[in-house]
This record gives C-alpha cells, sequence and structure tokens, in this order.
C-alpha cells in the first residue's frame, strides 16, 4: 500500500470510529421475532413514550437494517436496530423505581470469567448458572445482559446476546463478538440452523425415545408468563430420548427443541406426564420429589451445536450433578450426540 493511499485511508478509519461511537446497535433477539418495533423499543427503554419513538423513527435517528421504518413495523430475528448511542440517558425515568447500575467490580469480572466456556470466531459461550437472569425486568436486577453493558467500553465493542435461556435453566448461553456476528447468529437461531440439547431429570418413567407435538399458547389473566398446551397456540415440537433411570421414580432426559417456544420443554415434559424435577410452576407439589433432591428446576442446556459442525458442552449444574450422584445415575459418555442414539 503506498504511502497516500493510507495517508487517505487513516481519516476515514478515524471518522468511521467516531460514528460508531454515536450510534448502540440491538440485534432483535429470537423471542422477539415478530414483535411490534415500539413494543421492543419500550421493553428495551422502560419509561420511553410513543411520542418519542415515533419522532425519532420519522426523524431517522431510530432505524432498521439501515432504513427507516414506522413504530407498528413487526421485527424479525437478526434484523439490526440503530439507537442513538445516548438512548438510554435521554429517556425519562420510568414511574416505577429505576433498578440498581450494574458496576463492573472485580467480582463481577470473576463472575463472568468463571462462567467462561469457549469461543471462536464470532462468538463466545458461557456456561450460565442456575438463578442467573440473561435479561433484566420487573425485580430481576442482576443479569448477563447488564453484566455485559457493565464491562463494555462502549455500545460498538461489547459483547452481545442472540439468544435466551429461562433464568432457572442452566448451560450454553452464546454471545456474539461483534455487530456482523449478532445478526448471523441470531438468524441462525431463529431458522433453527443451531442444534440444541438439552439434559433434563424428570419425574417418572417416559418412553426410551419419542416426538412431543403440541401447541403451546400464553396463558392470560394475572398467570404471569405461563404458558399451556392449546389447540390455538403455536406448533411446537420436542424430540426426546431416555438416558438412564432409577426404576420407575425418575428419569435422565435429552431433550432436543424443533421450535423455539417459551418454556417448550418444561410444558412438553409435564403434558407428557413426566414433569421436570423441580418445575413448581408447571407440576406443583409434583415436581419436588423430596429427600436428597434440590427444589431447584433440573434443566440444562447441555450442548449446542454450530452451522460448522463444532459442538460446545457444558458441564451440568452443581444440583443436577448432586441429583445423579444420590439416584446412581450416570451423564452420556464423551462424544455422545443426540442423532446417534
Amino acid at each position: 500500500m503506498s504511502k497516500d493511499i493510507a495517508a487517505q485511508e487513516k481519516p476515514q478509519k478515524q471518522a468511521d470510529k467516531q460514528a460508531d461511537k454515536q450510534w448502540r446497535f440491538e440485534a432483535v433477539p429470537e423471542h422477539e421475532d415478530g414483535t411490534r418495533l415500539d413494543r421492543f423499543l419500550r421493553r428495551l427503554f422502560a419509561g420511553l413514550g410513543q411520542g418519542q419513538i415515533e419522532r425519532m423513527l420519522r426523524n431517522g435517528l431510530i432505524r432498521l437494517d439501515g432504513v427507516k421504518a414506522k413504530a407498528a413495523t413487526r421485527i424479525a430475528a437478526g434484523q439490526m436496530i440503530r439507537l442513538p448511542a445516548n438512548m438510554a440517558a435521554a429517556v425519562p425515568a420510568a414511574a416505577t423505581p429505576v433498578a440498581p447500575r450494574i458496576v463492573a467490580s472485580s467480582s463481577l469480572r470473576q463472575q463472568f470469567d468463571d462462567m467462561f466456556l469457549a469461543e471462536g470466531k464470532g462468538w463466545l459461550a458461557l456456561n450460565k448458572p442456575s438463578g442467573l437472569a440473561v435479561q433484566g425486568g420487573t425485580g430481576t436486577h442482576h443479569h448477563v445482559d447488564g453484566m455485559l453493558r457493565a464491562m463494555s467500553d462502549d455500545a460498538s465493542s461489547r459483547l452481545r446476546l442472540v439468544h435466551r435461556i429461562d433464568k432457572d435453566t442452566s448451560g450454553v448461553l452464546l454471545l456474539a463478538k461483534t455487530i456482523e456476528a449478532a445478526r448471523s447468529l441470531t438468524e441462525a437461531f431463529q431458522k433453527h440452523r443451531l442444534e440444541k440439547t438439552y439434559l433434563a431429570l424428570v419425574i417418572g418413567l417416559p418412553p426410551e425415545t419419542g416426538s412431543i407435538r403440541a401447541p403451546i399458547l400464553k396463558l392470560g389473566g394475572k398467570a404471569g408468563e405461563k404458558m399451556q398446551v392449546h389447540d390455538d397456540g403455536q406448533s411446537a415440537q420436542t424430540l426426546y430420548r431416555r438416558l438412564d433411570h432409577a426404576g420407575r421414580k425418575m428419569a435422565l432426559m435429552a431433550l432436543r427443541p424443533l421450535t423455539g417456544r417459551t418454556h417448550q420443554l418444561r410444558v412438553h415434559m409435564a403434558h407428557l406426564g413426566n414433569p421436570i424435577c423441580g418445575d413448581g410452576k408447571y407440576a406443583g407439589d409434583d415436581a419436588h420429589p423430596g429427600g436428597l433432591i434440590a427444589r431447584r428446576l433440573h434443566l440444562h442446556a447441555w450442548q449446542l451445536k454450530l452451522t460448522d459442525g463444532k459442538v460446545i458442552t457444558a458441564p451440568p449444574s452443581p444440583h443436577l450433578k448432586a441429583s445423579l450422584d444420590d439416584l446412581g445415575m450416570e451423564l452420556p459418555v464423551p462424544g455422545w450426540r443426540f442423532q446417534d442414539y
């Protein structure tokens, strides 16, 4: 490269870097597929008014995949929303108490390091512990998304969520290192090109192998985020394999969701008549066998197979491992694959 060309490119790179600091980019996660743009933004920024949203959309301050959009536009998983970098500071305080800001302390960084599982080109994987939420919500002040924001120098450099798993579910959580990777990985999750395998300790003795096809619908009223099998629900399918069992009392299952509905595995196993151990939300007291078995959800995001064939495996949570040991059950041998069983 000649000195003249290098001299011309240097100011351009500086300008690009400066421009990046003016904007914040959010990839639409899988669970927000089909959501109205304005509703997504109001969930992202508590206190953001409808008038503010529509004004910023008209002025082009908020763009969807680089172009102007309307408040009622339905967003799709994998799309990229560009926002002003100071968006959060410009939003008035919500009527509800503001959650305490997560600070990048040494203990927080150590917690993040302890979760590290693997990394590759464009991605980094964590082994999320049970009890840690992926995103914030009412009464949830400590979560992975907040940790990522706290540890980043600016919006353009931070790791990004591309999917989520329930707060009480442990296991593989994939993060994107760049905006481009976030778009690609979110789309891969949305189109089910990534194979997910979960481990679950369930009540009773399910068949050795099978498939559950049962549509899932969100309950109305004061049920909160609770789902049910219903003919008017969204299509949902789960494959299952029995790995080990303790008589007819409990069994260790491998679960492969072919769709990504909220609480799908929990709802489907309860529908099968074999609820996941510790899942009082969907099975009440029947989900708690007592004895040495912890009253915690025994569901673990165990393996994630990427589009290039790499398989990321997360060791089970301490309470799941302890329960299996107490029951005399064994985990699958290294190299076990759902499709080979």
